[in-house]
């Protein structure tokens, strides 16, 4: 990773409390960056995230992404705080377990309506808002382009998820808005990436990494583990800071040889 910082940029990180997100806020501010640390409803760990990022100027968003005005409301926000913001991460997100023989018709609908609106709607509308304004910035870094806009993905979007099915197709929407940005905004050095994680050591994920499924899960992962949330936040701030404009539309792959594609 390039060690040059990127000054006075500004980045707004989704579901920021804790997990990957909380670990690419910290990776962010290391590297000089102003970060508005959104959360939903976990003010405790969201203010723990801020508390522990280096240097200053950063600061809490709250609001729920589901909706367009929960969104608006969001970035309107972070850039009252922070200026005009050059890095969204859309990382907040929900997995919801519906299997499609034993749920029932009225939850299958209700899994897909708050899975959808929380990991590929809500995004949807905050990275118009984010890429709308990013387009029209001064470019001040040709190098860096006019705005980068990075999503945090799954494996999940091309292996399937037969027990979450709309997590996996939430994804694979969030993958193909970023790619169809990529190439609509290119001419604009508005700049798009996916980074798609596999199993990850967070606190959402301990109870199944110690539970019954453990040894299964574990023996999908060819390094021994599944991967650190700094090993994410250091793959999602590469894209976001220092990846060439030619990568734009990129999905990089970070489970660990657990999923592979060509």
């Amino acid at each position: 990773m390039v060690d040059t910082m990127i000054p006075r940029l500004s980045a707004l990180v989704t579901g920021a409390s804790r997990g990957i997100g909380a670990a690419i806020a910290r990776a962010l501010a290391a590297r000089g960056v102003r970060v508005a640390v959104h959360y939903q409803r976990n003010e405790a760990a969201a203010r723990a995230t801020l508390a522990a990022l280096t240097g200053s100027g950063h600061r809490l968003v709250k609001g729920d992404l589901s909706d367009a005005a929960g969104a608006e409301a969001v970035w309107t926000a972070a850039t009252g705080h922070l200026g005009p913001v050059g890095l969204l991460v859309n990382n907040a997100g929900i997995y919801e377990t519906h299997p499609i023989l034993t749920c029932d018709f009225d939850g299958w609908q209700e899994a897909w309506t708050r899975t959808l609106g929380a990991n590929l709607i809500g995004p949807a509308h905050l990275t118009f808002l984010a890429a709308r304004a990013m387009a029209a910035a001064d470019l001040a870094d040709p190098g860096h382009g006019r705005g980068r806009v990075v999503a945090i993905s799954s494996r999940g979007a091309f292996r399937g998820e037969p027990e979450a099915p709309a997590y996996g197709a939430s994804k694979a929407g969030l993958n193909a808005l970023g790619q169809s940005l990529a190439r609509a905004l290119a001419p604009q050095a508005v700049y798009f990436f996916a980074v798609a994680p596999g199993w990850v050591a967070t606190d959402m994920a301990a109870e199944h990494l110690a539970g019954p499924a453990a040894a299964e899960i574990l023996a999908q992962h060819p390094l021994g583990r599944v991967a650190d949330p700094d090993e994410i936040a250091r793959t999602a701030v590469f894209c976001g800071l220092d990846a060439p404009a030619a990568m734009t539309g990129a999905i990089i792959d970070v489970n660990g040889a657990s999923y592979l594609r060509t």
